[in-house]
């Protein structure tokens, strides 16, 4: 499902919002996408710098909700973590074809100030694009993409914030010369959320978008990389070793991120559709949370699953959907629950709390959670405390040396109901939920 069939089945479903005044791309664009977040915005007409018209619309909030990609996948959106994990576990091989939308225009070597780069706030650096998917190819492992933030600098040349240790960064640093890239903007959702996963080296998260959906990649103009053939957009270029000032940035957090010194790269050449559309995902709201959370899930129900048998997991959006996370058990076992906090953190290195319920606790509503927590919880014997661990440079309140992991502290917190015998608690009905009868209102209600 392109940007244009989404667009096309959320106006048929009333979710979709037109936007049909002008708007600009630096501050007013943003404002307006989180006074609605949640709901997908089509931005009919959006003024450049100096009130020029883009030729392109934008559309935000195209990931701002599960039921988006529930539609995308075909499924309920409380079975995409096993979607995803079915995919994630089992990658199919994407075909190349010899043409795509994403080349019916080519332009050599563009211009980067006629794309709708938004600032986003009046902190930032400058003009960023946000949902960019960036695909390279590591000479030992193979292709890889990854989301990274790019800031304008000119008309051909972006810093990118290409994080320590991660695929791209491991790439770019086994060369001396400038590394082929390939940056997508404007992906079908199944592709997005490929992209936000991390499979282990040599395996490619375009195959795992394949395993998701039909994802036929095509060749670009000007490398010898592939990209998804549905993208509306594709910037080709090259990662260079120049390094350059990258930030401040608001990000996840809805905090600032530090300046930096990131690579340039330079953009070779632009294709893209007739009448593209460009994807703006607004930075620390519900769409970049779902991106940034939910590939995450799979992995955390993988490990855990390993130690205990783990239901559901659920990266929540109060702990920014990345630092906090809610794993959902059977018991079967007296130490299950500190098990799964254990398994839980190497599922997810970010990860900095976690609650562990049982499997009557609705772990989507977090009044149940917090229910749990006050029942079934006791600091004294279900507390997990593990101390200056590595964590997420994403989260503020932790220790950051530059060029070193994060630290921090992680705490879990296992709020199932508590044995107090080898096979189970002896009075399990002490802590469950006593239900009033049901009624048919019909018969009270005129």
């Amino acid at each position: 499902m392109n940007l244009e069939q989404f667009i096309a089945a959320a106006a048929d479903r009333g979710w979709l919002i037109r936007i049909t005044k002008p708007v600009r791309a630096e501050l007013e664009l943003a404002a307006v996408a989180a006074a609605l977040d949640g709901r997908p915005v089509l931005f009919e007409q959006v003024l450049l710098a100096g009130d020029r018209p883009s030729p392109y619309r934008v559309l935000a909030g195209l990931a701002a909700d599960r039921r988006h990609f529930a539609l995308a996948l075909g499924c309920e959106a409380d079975r995409l973590l096993f979607r995803l994990a079915e995919a994630f576990q089992h990658p199919q091989p994407a075909p190349v074809v010899d043409a795509g939308p994403c080349q019916e225009v080519v332009e050599q070597p563009g211009d980067l100030t006629t794309l709708p780069f938004l600032k986003h706030w009046p902190e930032d650096a400058g003009p960023y694009a946000t949902a960019a998917v960036a695909i390279i190819r590591d000479p030992d492992t193979g292709l890889n993409a990854s989301f990274h933030r790019l800031l304008r600098l000119d008309a051909h040349r972006c810093a990118a914030r290409i994080v320590e240790r991660r695929g791209t960064d491991t790439a770019w640093r086994k060369t001396t010369a400038d590394l082929p890239v390939a940056i997508a903007i404007g992906l079908p959702l199944h592709v997005l959320l490929a992209a936000s996963m991390a499979p282990a080296p040599g395996v490619s998260e375009l195959d795992i978008a394949h395993a998701l959906a039909p994802t036929p990649l095509v060749r670009c103009r000007t490398n010898d990389l592939v990209v998804p053939a549905e993208a509306e957009f594709v910037l080709e270029g090259r990662i260079t070793h120049e390094l350059v000032p990258e930030g401040p940035f608001v990000d996840l957090t809805e905090t600032i991120d530090i300046v930096r010194s990131q690579p340039v790269i330079v953009i070779d050449g632009i294709t893209h559709r007739r009448e593209a559309i460009y994807h703006a995902l607004l930075p620390g709201r519900l769409e970049h949370k779902l991106l940034m959370g939910m590939p995450k899930e799979p992995s955390i129900f993988a490990a855990v699953n390993e130690v205990a048998t783990c239901r559901n997991v659920y990266i929540t959006p109060g702990g920014a959907s990345w630092l906090h996370a809610v794993v959902q058990i059977t018991k079967r076992h007296p130490d299950d629950g500190a098990r799964a906090i254990a398994a839980a953190f190497r599922g997810h290195g970010s990860l900095k709390h976690v609650v562990v319920v049982d499997d009557d606790i609705n772990l989507f509503d977090p009044a149940e959670v917090e229910w749990a927590i006050a029942t079934r919880f006791q600091a004294g014997r279900g507390l997990h405390v593990f101390h200056d661990q590595p964590s997420s440079s994403l989260d503020p309140s932790a220790t950051h040396i530059p060029g070193q992991k994060s630290r921090s502290d992680k705490m879990g917190l296992d709020a199932t109901i508590p044995w107090d015998t080898p096979t189970g608690p002896s009075h399990p009905d002490h802590f469950r939920r006593v239900p009033l009868p049901t009624v048919d209102l019909s018969a009270y209600l005129e």
